[in-house]
């Protein structure tokens, strides 16, 4: 299935720019950054379960936002984009098995 995960980290403590920096390691890992803190994501059950367990292990719920939209096995027909494209197509699975 295909995602979209954006996240919102509180970074006004040092604790918070790891917690940020720990974030974004771990979604490149499944998916392409296609903005700051936004990442398209090809993935099955069982790997988003496991990203889900990675995220929740490192953010502060108290203080910290991560967003995760199913987009459909067909959305890169409907997607448009603006601007400088990148280098990889969403429609390529982007995910690096750990």
């Amino acid at each position: 299935m295909y995602l979209l995960l954006t996240y919102d980290i509180n970074t006004e403590t040092t604790k918070g720019q790891k917690r940020l920096a720990k974030v974004a390691r771990a979604c490149e890992r499944y998916g392409m950054r296609v903005q700051n803190s936004v990442f398209e994501i090809n993935a099955d059950s069982p790997k988003l379960t496991t990203l889900m367990d990675a995220l929740s292990s490192i953010i502060d719920p108290e203080m910290d936002s991560i967003r995760i939209y199913k987009l459909g096995k067909s959305y890169h027909a409907d997607l448009k984009i603006l601007g400088r494209r990148q280098s990889v197509e969403p429609s390529q699975d982007a995910i690096i098995d750990l």
